[in-house]
């Protein structure tokens, strides 16, 4: 495929998964092209590719988000895949929760500039006050590197009984499953699941983990109680 082809695939594919939002979607990718690498948002090797290895890429599983639902996005960075989500699907009621102050400061400019009705919320999944405040979420989306056991350890807190956790992850994702598996069922989480999104418009399609949150008598944000020794 030469360089023409490809660019218009990626038109393409951005007029399906953004519709009539692609022009936000596009200042998106201007902003990140202009200021991701400054920023400390992205690598300068990124740059070339955000529309397939970022933005699309995040976009699509959507596919796997039900209409209306509330979402907490751990650790959002650069806003991925957090403001993609939210270009793509407005019905969807976007939480970016982000620790380090730079980077919120990020996303607060992203979502004024591209007049995005998101919240940002500065803290990290693990805290008390942050599970509080954002705990009963329908979908808890994460992009980060961390093993599953880790992901699922911070974000299922935060997610309804019943909802989930959708992780996006790459060819590890049966791997970290079975590796990880009696740590997910201890954190609260059941039935993961491997998913791709995206088939019909990327030639790589995005690879997620789905992990329901079990039913729990534990409120968000309120540790298990201990039994003592006698």
């Amino acid at each position: 495929m030469s360089l023409e082809q490809a660019a218009a695939a990626v038109r393409a594919a951005a007029e399906r998964v953004f519709g009539e939002h692609v022009d936000q979607a596009a200042g998106y990718v201007e902003l990140l092209e202009r200021h991701g690498v400054e920023r400390g948002l992205i690598g300068p090797r990124e740059v070339e590719r955000l529309w397939e290895r970022h933005v699309l890429n995040s976009a699509v599983i959507g596919e796997q988000l039900p209409p209306g639902a509330r979402v907490v996005d751990v650790g959002s960075g650069a806003g991925l895949p957090g403001v993609p989500l939210a270009i793509a699907r407005p019905d969807l009621d976007i939480v970016l929760l982000e620790p380090m102050a730079r980077r919120v400061d990020w996303l607060a400019e992203v979502a004024e500039k591209l007049e995005l009705p998101i919240t940002i919320v500065r803290g990290r999944a693990e805290e008390r006050p942050v599970r509080e405040q954002l705990g009963g979420a329908d979908i808890v989306t994460a992009r980060a590197v961390a093993p599953l056991a880790k992901l699922a350890d911070w974000c299922l807190p935060l997610v309804r009984p019943d909802g989930f956790l959708v992780a996006l992850k790459g060819a590890s994702a049966a791997d970290e499953i079975d590796r990880d598996g009696a740590a997910i069922r201890e954190a609260g989480g059941a039935d993961p699941l491997i998913v791709e999104c995206g088939a019909a418009v990327l030639e790589v399609p995005s690879t997620v983990v789905k992990i329901r949150r079990l039913p729990s008598k534990t409120a968000p944000g309120k540790p298990k109680a201990r039994s003592r020794k006698r």
